[in-house]
């Protein structure tokens, strides 16, 4: 059996975001969901995740995701054996980055976290098309079950999250970095250069997608997916 593989949700998501991805992949594969919502710091996330994930495997996070995956691997860099990066960034956040989420935690921990939620992931956000409003009901309906501490818990750890640039440099493992050609909260232009300081990187752009391409564009994503997982472990 192929070797597992360990999904890691965006913010205030769970398995539903990665639902085609699962259906597709699970085939001769073991496919665990692991959520960031342990701890308030991507660094407890991730140690959280490691306690609980199997000895080796593949990982692949979105969005906030994949900034836990970077700690995931530069943690346990032993035990990756391959890495997707999914519409997400190796910067920390800005000073005034991290001061405009604080209205966001006021408003969740009083009640309105789905008034907060379409501040925190905008329509412009998402490609254009039909199934933008039905992203955007997904994520909502994620985000009231899981609820305004996981919120609050997960602001904090973007808050203080810390810059990966040096973790980039060091990965020596197949690794793709794959975005929505619409992405209108991650540049593509960052997650560009994000791949080009990872060594033999493959940078993937998904058209008619923005920053949630597992469920904008879920057929093309599972089929890059399906490319990193075959890709060769050796590399130049």
């Amino acid at each position: 059996m192929a070797e597992p593989l360990v999904l890691v949700p965006g913010m205030m998501c769970d398995a539903r975001v990665f639902e085609a991805q699962i259906s597709a992949l699970s085939a001769g594969r073991i496919v665990v969901i692991s959520p960031a919502i342990k701890g308030e710091t991507v660094e407890v996330m991730a140690e959280h995740i490691l306690q609980n994930a199997p000895e080796r495997f593949a990982l692949a996070g979105l969005s906030l995701g994949g900034i836990v995956a970077l700690e995931i691997l530069r943690r346990a860099p032993d035990r990756v054996c391959r890495l997707a990066l999914i519409s997400t960034s190796a910067l920390s956040e800005t000073p005034s980055q991290a001061a405009e989420r604080e209205p966001q935690i006021v408003g969740a921990k009083a009640g309105r976290l789905g008034e907060v939620m379409q501040e925190v992931l905008k329509p412009e956000y998402l490609a254009h098309g039909p199934q933008r409003v039905t992203v955007l009901n997904l994520i909502q309906g994620m985000a009231l079950e899981i609820g305004a501490d996981i919120f609050v818990r997960q602001s904090r750890a973007l808050q203080r999250r810390p810059d990966q640039q040096k973790t980039l440099r060091t990965i020596r493992i197949p690794t793709y970095v794959i975005c929505g050609s619409y992405d209108g909260l991650t540049p593509l232009q960052r997650q560009e250069f994000m791949a080009t300081l990872i060594p033999y990187a493959e940078f993937r752009v998904i058209e008619d997608a923005g920053h949630l391409p597992t469920v904008e564009a879920p057929e093309t994503t599972t089929e890059i997916m399906r490319e990193w997982l075959s890709a060769p472990v050796v590399l130049r």
